[in-house]
């Protein structure tokens, strides 16, 4: 009879040690599907990033945007107008991140609906359109007295890039 005892305990035991690495292997599991999935926007990595719009090297960290999508697609663009561009095609339903760099503070992005947007000739941007974004809008205001041109909001500056 102990000898029916001993493999029982011996079967618990290795149960358990299987339902363990089991566990272990579903929770690595879970944790890389929501890496993966991540819904923020990756670094630009100027001077090797192409634009998804126009493939270019993204190098000017004035100009720059990109978005995420709902489902952590990234799309990584050289100048504000070729994502302009870009969603004046497609839908953007699925969108849920949108940045553009801040001109002000070159290098780091700021919320596209939340940016002033400047478009000055004194201003070059990459591909032309003389598109600048300010995360401050008295910076935008401060660039316009400078430099001439017109100042926009998200929504103005859709509508003239026909965004749908």
């Amino acid at each position: 009879m102990e000898f029916y005892y001993a493999q029982i305990i011996l079967y618990l035991t290795s149960l358990k040690k299987k339902m363990k690495n089991f566990t272990q292997l579903i929770l690595t599991l879970s944790l890389l599907f929501f890496i993966s999935c991540s819904l923020e926007p990756e670094k630009i990595n100027y001077g090797s990033d192409a634009c998804h719009f126009c493939q270019m090297t993204i190098v000017d960290q004035q100009h720059a945007a990109q978005y995420v999508t709902a489902k952590g697609k990234q799309y990584k663009f050289d100048a504000i107008e070729c994502m302009l561009n870009e969603f004046s095609e497609i839908t953007t339903d699925d969108v849920s991140a949108i940045l553009v760099a801040d001109y002000g503070d070159p290098g780091n992005m700021t919320a596209a609906r939340n940016a002033s947007y400047l478009i000055s000739p004194e201003i070059k941007s990459p591909m032309g359109a003389f598109l600048s974004a300010f995360s401050d809008k008295e910076k935008a205001k401060k660039a316009l007295e400078e430099n001439s041109g017109k100042l926009y909001t998200w929504t103005a500056i859709k509508e003239k890039y026909s965004v749908k």
